[in-house]
């Protein structure tokens, strides 16, 4: 499960975030291209914007279940 406190210091305020135990897998950039992006220097992802519509929250949902790390959280 993420953890909060362990959030990535990329990721802007709000509901969605990326936890220090990315990957970089790469499949929250796949499911929500519009939410999530990797870091500038490509060693994790993090969440650029929050969403704004049933169709983003949707997929930043998806993105949370199918990380195989459990670093996205919603809490």
């Amino acid at each position: 499960m993420a953890d909060r406190k362990n959030q990535v210091a990329e990721n802007v305020p709000g509901k969605y975030y990326v936890d220090d135990q990315c990957i970089h897998c790469g499949i929250c950039v796949d499911t929500a291209p519009e939410n999530f992006k990797f870091n500038d220097e490509d060693t994790h992802a993090y969440v650029y914007k929050q969403p704004v519509d049933v169709n983003e929250t949707a997929n930043c949902q998806d993105s949370l279940e199918a990380c195989p790390v459990n670093a996205i959280g919603n809490d």
